[in-house]
C-alpha cells in the first residue's frame, strides 16, 4: 500500500510540476507576443551635484530646474528601453558651507550641462499605460553623454572657467585643459502609474557616475598667481584664487581640491506619460 501512494503521489508530483512549467510557458510566450507600446515623455524638476563643493549633502547645493524630453519603447510588461535629452542647472558656494576651510577657499560655481541618454528600465510589476496594469516602481542603467559649461562668479559677474585654466591646465608642465563633454553612467529608481486613458506619471531620482573631477573646475591645487595671470590673464588668477585670507600666504600647490573622488551629478524629475502607439478609449483593455 505504502508502495502504491508512493507511486500516486510521484505521478501527482511530476503531473504539478508539468503543469507549472507549461504555465510558466504560455504566460512567457504571452510576455514575449503582447504587442509593444510606446510612449512620450516630458518632465520637470531638479538637479544636483556631490563633488568640491558640496561633497556630501544630497540636494545641498543651490536647487534649480531641470528638464527632460524622452521617448520609450516598452518591450513588454517589464522590460523598456529610453531615449532621452535632459538639461540641468547646477550651482553651489563654499560660502554657504559649514566648514570653516571651505568658507575660507570661498569658491563657488555654476554648471549648466545637457545629457543625451540611452536606458533600460525593469519594471518590478507588470505594468503598461492603458491596461489594468497600472503600478509600478521600476529601476533603470544605461549610458549618457553630456556637455557642460562650469562658470564662475566674480565680482557679480559670471565667466567660463575651463578658458581660464585655474589650475594651470594647458601651461608647461600642467595637466592638459580638461573636455566639456564626457560619458556618464546613470542609475536609479522610480514609480510609474498610470493616470487616465492614454496618460500616465512617473518620480523618479538617478545618479550618474562621471570619470571627470571637473564638473565644478576644482580638482587638484593652487598654481602659481603670477604664472597664470602671464598666461591667462588676471582675470584667471582671481577667478582660481578667491580665498579669504590672502595676506601674506602663498597657496601655490596647496590643496584646492581633491582628485580621488570623481564629481557626481543627479536628476530628480516628475513625468507625463503619452501613449501614443493607440487611440484613445474609454475603456482599458
Amino acid at each position: 500500500m505504502k508502495f502504491i501512494q508512493l507511486i500516486v503521489l510521484s505521478i501527482l508530483f511530476f503531473a504539478f510540476h508539468e503543469m507549472q512549467g507549461q504555465a510558466k510557458k504560455q504566460y512567457d510566450a504571452k510576455l514575449r507576443n503582447k504587442p509593444q507600446s510606446k510612449e512620450l515623455q516630458i518632465g520637470a524638476g531638479t538637479a544636483y551635484y556631490l563633488g568640491e563643493l558640496n561633497p556630501y549633502k544630497h540636494f545641498g547645493t543651490n536647487l534649480k530646474l531641470a528638464a527632460g524630453l524622452a521617448y520609450r519603447n516598452n518591450f513588454n510588461y517589464r522590460w523598456s528601453m529610453r531615449l532621452g535629452v535632459n538639461y540641468g542647472n547646477v550651482e553651489a558656494w563654499d560660502s554657504k558651507s559649514k566648514d570653516v576651510w571651505m568658507q575660507n577657499r570661498n569658491l563657488n560655481f555654476r554648471n549648466r550641462f545637457y545629457e543625451g541618454s540611452v536606458l533600460f528600465e525593469l519594471n518590478f510589476f507588470n505594468y503598461q499605460i492603458a491596461s489594468n496594469y497600472s503600478i509600478s516602481p521600476y529601476l533603470f542603467t544605461g549610458g549618457a553623454i553630456y556637455y557642460m559649461n562650469p562658470e564662475g562668479n566674480y565680482n557679480g559677474f559670471w565667466h567660463a572657467l575651463q578658458p581660464a585654466g585655474t589650475e594651470g591646465q594647458g601651461m608647461p608642465g600642467k595637466d592638459q585643459i580638461y573636455k566639456l563633454s564626457g560619458f556618464s553612467l546613470p542609475m536609479g529608481a522610480g514609480l510609474k502609474w498610470n493616470i487616465a486613458g492614454l496618460l500616465g506619471a512617473s518620480i523618479e531620482w538617478g545618479l550618474r557616475k562621471t570619470w571627470t573631477d571637473y564638473f565644478d573646475d576644482v580638482s587638484t591645487v593652487y598654481v602659481d598667481p603670477t604664472d597664470l595671470a602671464n598666461a591667462r590673464g588676471q582675470l584667471a588668477a582671481n577667478l582660481a584664487n578667491q580665498s579669504l585670507n590672502q595676506e601674506n600666504i602663498d597657496n601655490t600647490g596647496m590643496q584646492r581640491g581633491d582628485p580621488g573622488r570623481k564629481d557626481l551629478y543627479f536628476f530628480c524629475m516628475a513625468s507625463l506619460h503619452i501613449r501614443i502607439d493607440r487611440k484613445g478609449s474609454t475603456c482599458f483593455k
